[in-house]
């Protein structure tokens, strides 16, 4: 792909913004994004994340990877690259404890000498970590594999991005092998409905467990996301819903955490429904969300009636009613549940089951299809 078509700018139309970039590094600055310890409602790390500004002070209207792609087209991707290496560097000391740093770089020009050597120059790197973000093939690995041991030896981390992304990622995880597995965000929208994506998921998690890495997941934007993550103990996650990238060292939001840790808690119980539970909308007007389930409840907040979306393309928007035809507390145990599940009317047997607390009211569902996976890896195991 040219230049044009990935900034959107002709090749001309960069060299000034650039000059200016590398004349003065304050108009490139640096913003941090949580990273969460999922099971302990805990920041354990940030990532770092560029942000380029105009003379005139005014924030820049080009993405953060145009400009990085102008840079690379034009020669200079591993200089821009080594700006933001020394800034992170720069206030890696004050980092809060038991946390991270994770900071962007391009295995295509990690090993020349403008990137390499500002990190080779420091004796201590941890708790840096070196995330590989990768837009062009490497030919040859060797030079950087190298330098992977010379980085590791001074105590950096390496992270893979967008990982299941394809052949590719999977290829680079078991050249590098890295401490940190970043799901692609294509993984992670939308993956508490989806099945596939949360096999997927799984088995990236078991590859890291052998690898000895850690699983990332990127790009949490809801909470059915996050409870997905939760039952398939995924231990790291990162996303607007968890905390958006600001100055450092932004903590979770109270509230964020306090939920968070309930539904970690929650996705322990794996003997009982309320580890599979999924939120969802809960509302008295029938108008859940486009597209999503939801749950119709009377004023005292008990279920009256499933709002199932429809699927087929010759059906009109909006939503179905069905009847709640199982409820059952947080506490009933799986195969119990089951039983339940399998003694229902055919046209019932594969609708949701309603989780209710101990007054009643509704407070998620269960897919038939998880509890079926969940009672198979019981058995299994």
């Amino acid at each position: 792909m040219s230049l044009p078509e990935r900034t959107g700018v002709a090749v001309s139309e960069w060299d000034a913004p650039l000059a200016a970039v590398f004349a003065d590094h304050s108009l490139l600055r640096l913003v941090f994004q949580p990273i969460v310890d999922l099971q302990r409602g805990t920041v354990a790390g940030y990532e770092t994340l560029a942000r380029f500004s105009t003379p005139d002070g005014r924030p820049s209207r080009a993405t953060p990877d145009r400009w990085f792609a102008a840079a690379d087209a034009v020669g200079r991707g591993a200089e821009l690259e080594a700006v933001v290496v020394r800034q992170a560097l720069a206030v890696l000391p004050t980092l809060p404890p038991n946390c991270f740093l994770t900071v962007n770089v391009s295995p295509h020009l990690l090993t020349q000498p403008e990137l390499a050597e500002p990190l080779l120059a420091v004796d201590d790197l941890a708790p840096l970590v070196l995330e590989l973000t990768e837009h062009h093939a490497v030919g040859d690995l060797r030079p950087l594999i190298d330098l992977r041991d010379r980085l590791r030896a001074k105590g950096a981390l390496l992270a893979l991005d967008d990982a299941g992304s394809g052949y590719s990622g999977l290829q680079q995880m078991t050249q590098f092998r890295p401490q940190l597995i970043k799901l692609d965000r294509a993984l992670v929208a939308g993956a508490d409905g989806d099945e596939v994506k949360l096999a997927l998921v799984e088995m990236l998690g078991e590859f890291g467990g052998r690898i000895d890495a850690w699983l990332l997941a990127e790009g949490i934007e809801t909470w059915g996301e996050l409870q997905a993550f939760l039952r398939l103990q995924v231990p790291l996650g990162q996303g607007w819903l968890l905390g958006r990238p600001g100055p450092p060292w932004v903590q979770l939001d109270p509230e964020v955490r306090d939920r968070l840790r309930r539904q970690a808690a929650q996705a322990l119980l794996t003997e009982h429904v309320a580890g599979l539970a999924e939120p969802l909308p809960v509302v008295e007007d029938g108008a859940a969300p486009a597209g999503t389930m939801g749950v119709e409840v009377d004023e005292f907040g008990h279920p009256r009636w499933l709002l199932l979306p429809h699927r087929r393309s010759d059906d009109p928007p909006g939503h179905r009613r069905a009847p709640v035809s199982l409820r059952v507390p947080a506490s009933a145990g799986l195969s119990e549940v089951a039983r339940r599940v399998a003694a229902r009317p055919e046209e019932t047997r594969f609708d949701p089951v309603v989780c209710v607390d101990a007054h009643g009211a509704a407070v998620g569902i269960v897919r038939v299809e998880r509890l079926l996976l969940q009672l198979a890896a019981a058995q299994a195991g």
